[in-house]
């Protein structure tokens, strides 16, 4: 799958957000080292702090079914005139798992800069730090 296929995957993901709040949709794809892909949404909840983004929907699924140490690229996606950066929370839990990850994060006209995890966080916390 090209990086411009995982973004459109990415975008299929918006009309399922359930964005009440923000009126802001994110969509996401989290490919896997065998080709396994993952798709996410964001989902609120009027207690706030309960949303979920579509990077960590997509990453707990991975994780659900036993993708753990071979995620290779995420695609984020919204419909915002400028990339739709994931959040903060999101970086830290896709660093987690996958610290080498590649990230393609797109704007409402499906272009996207392409960039690494370790851009995106750099100097992050992550298992190895607890050795």
């Amino acid at each position: 799958m090209t990086d411009q296929e995982l973004v459109e995957l990415a975008f299929t993901m918006l009309e399922r957000s359930y964005v009440p709040y923000s009126h802001f949709p994110v969509g996401a794809a989290l490919e896997c080292a065998d080709g396994t892909i993952f798709t996410g949404c964001n989902v609120e909840n009027s207690a706030y702090g309960s949303t979920i983004c579509a990077e960590r929907t997509a990453l707990v699924k991975a994780v659900s079914e036993g993708h753990r140490d071979d995620l290779t690229r995420i695609a984020v996606v919204g419909n915002s005139t400028e990339p739709c950066w994931p959040c903060g929370a999101c970086r830290q839990m896709l660093y987690e798992f996958a610290p080498d990850l590649t990230v393609l994060v797109a704007q409402k006209d499906h272009s996207f800069v392409k960039l690494s995890l370790k851009e995106l966080l750099p100097h992050g916390f992550g298992p190895k730090s607890m050795d």
